[in-house]
C-alpha cells in the first residue's frame, strides 16, 4: 500500500492510530489490579483539583514501600482529603487511610471472586480496544474506496490495499489479545 502513490499517507496514518490504541490498552493493563501493590493502580483515578479533573499521579509522589501498600504524598496538603475520597469512591476497590500528611492505601490480597471480576473488566476493555482498531480499519477502507472511486488507484490496487489493511488490523488485534492473556495469567496466579 505504501508503494501506491495515492495511498502513501493512509497506511502510515492507520498504523500510528492502531499503535495508539495498543498503547492505551497497555496503559489499562498497567493499572489493572493484581495481588501486589503497583503505583499504576491509581493511574485511572482523577481528583477534582480546583475544578479540573487531575490524575492522582500529578497530585503527589506515589510509591510502594512494601508489596501490600501504596503511599501517596500529596504536593498540596489541602488536597489530602480530596485524594483520599477519590481513591475510596473509585472502582479500584481500595480503602485509603490518612494521617493528614500522607495517604496509605493498603492493597488487600485478592479473593478468587475479585480476580474473576478484574479479568471480566479486562475482557471488556479488550473488546473496546478491538472495536477501536476495527473502526480505524473501517476508516482506512473508506479512504481506499474513495481513492478507487476518484480513479486514483486501480481495482487491483484497491483489493491489495484492503488486504494490507486487514492484515494490519489482524496483527494489532493479535498483539492486544496476547497482552491480555499474559495479564490474565498474572491476575489469576495466586
Amino acid at each position: 500500500m505504501a508503494a501506491i502513490e495515492a495511498l502513501k499517507g493512509t497506511h502510515q496514518e492507520l498504523k500510528s492510530r492502531m499503535e495508539k490504541s495498543v498503547d492505551d490498552f497497555r496503559a489499562h493493563l498497567l493499572s489493572a489490579r493484581t495481588g501486589r501493590a503497583n503505583v499504576h493502580m491509581l493511574d485511572q483515578i482523577k481528583v477534582d483539583y480546583y475544578g479540573t479533573d487531575t490524575p492522582v499521579a500529578q497530585m503527589g509522589q506515589i510509591s510502594t514501600p512494601e508489596p501490600t501498600m501504596i503511599l501517596v504524598q500529596p504536593y498540596d496538603l489541602a488536597m489530602v482529603s480530596a485524594i483520599e475520597k477519590a481513591i475510596r469512591t473509585s472502582s479500584v476497590g481500595l480503602n485509603p487511610m490518612t494521617d493528614g500528611k500522607v495517604i496509605r492505601v493498603p492493597v488487600p490480597p485478592m479473593t478468587e471472586e475479585r480476580r474473576k471480576d478484574v479479568v471480566k473488566q479486562l475482557q471488556k476493555t479488550l473488546e473496546d480496544h478491538k472495536t477501536a482498531i476495527r473502526n480505524i480499519r473501517r476508516d482506512g477502507n473508506e479512504q481506499i474506496k474513495k481513492a478507487a472511486k476518484d480513479k486514483l488507484i486501480s481495482a487491483d490496487d484497491e483489493k491489495r490495499a484492503n488486504d494490507e489493511v486487514q492484515q494490519l488490523t489482524d496483527q494489532e488485534i493479535r498483539r492486544i489479545e496476547d497482552l491480555c492473556k499474559a495479564k490474565e495469567k498474572e491476575i489469576m496466579t495466586v
